[in-house]
């Protein structure tokens, strides 16, 4: 895969976690794919990605389902 930012071959597509919003309106969208780059080290979405993302968020109720979820700090 040629990479969008630098323009080498080698870019890498992986599955990823992505968290919007914050408190009661927190989404976590899961297996979101991200182009990453080892020859320049850039991570981007790609545009259909953003738009599907969207998508998501403005449709929430219909593809949203509830967890719960425990939540830990790091603390260096």
């Amino acid at each position: 895969m040629r990479c969008d930012i630098c323009g080498k071959e080698g870019a890498r597509l992986r599955r990823v976690s992505e968290t919007f919003g914050k408190g009661k309106d927190l989404l976590l969208i899961e297996n979101v794919p991200l182009v990453t780059c080892p020859q320049c080290g850039e991570s981007y979405f790609t545009a259909d990605t953003l738009h599907e993302i969207e998508r998501i968020r403005l449709h929430r109720k219909d593809f949203a389902v509830q967890r719960s979820v425990k939540v830990a700090r790091f603390v260096a």
